[in-house]
């Protein structure tokens, strides 16, 4: 029967590893971030508002790949934490703008050496195969 649906078989399927290594990945940062009570996902908008200091719920999502009812939440959790303040936009009350607070942007300098630990964890990768599985990743992203 196996042979029959062959193309249903979990081992020949791109999305199953894609899906693995995004669980193993991002379970990596868990212990440099839950000492600071950040989850992946805010520390990930928290790089966007380091970048950007301040942008809307819909430029958010575009950037992370989430929808506003994935954001509002965490928002209001990080906007409660201290790291951001959420106002509604003078201009069109529809868009909520997102702010980098001070203390959201002291958060920064306790997770500069995150990228580093979770690179030097990774000994299975060497940084030509990291850059070449980026470009590749980016091109499923990109289409």
């Amino acid at each position: 029967m196996a042979q029959e649906y062959e193309q249903l078989l979990l081992k020949n399927q791109i999305c199953f590893p894609l899906y693995a290594c995004e669980r193993k990945i991002t379970g990596s940062y868990t212990p440099f971030l839950k000492p600071l009570g950040l989850t992946y996902t805010q520390y990930i908008v928290m790089m966007v508002l380091w970048e950007k200091e301040k942008v809307s719920v819909g430029q958010l999502g575009e950037a992370l790949y989430l929808d506003a009812g994935t954001l509002t939440p965490l928002l209001k959790r990080l906007e409660k934490a201290g790291y951001v303040t959420r106002e509604r936009s003078k201009e069109d009350e529809r868009i909520t703008l997102i702010s980098i607070t001070p203390e959201g942007e002291r958060l920064k300098e306790a997770c500069k050496d995150i990228p580093m630990k979770i690179a030097c964890s990774n000994n299975n990768l060497s940084e030509k195969d990291a850059k070449e599985l980026y470009r590749i990743l980016y091109l499923f992203l990109n289409d």
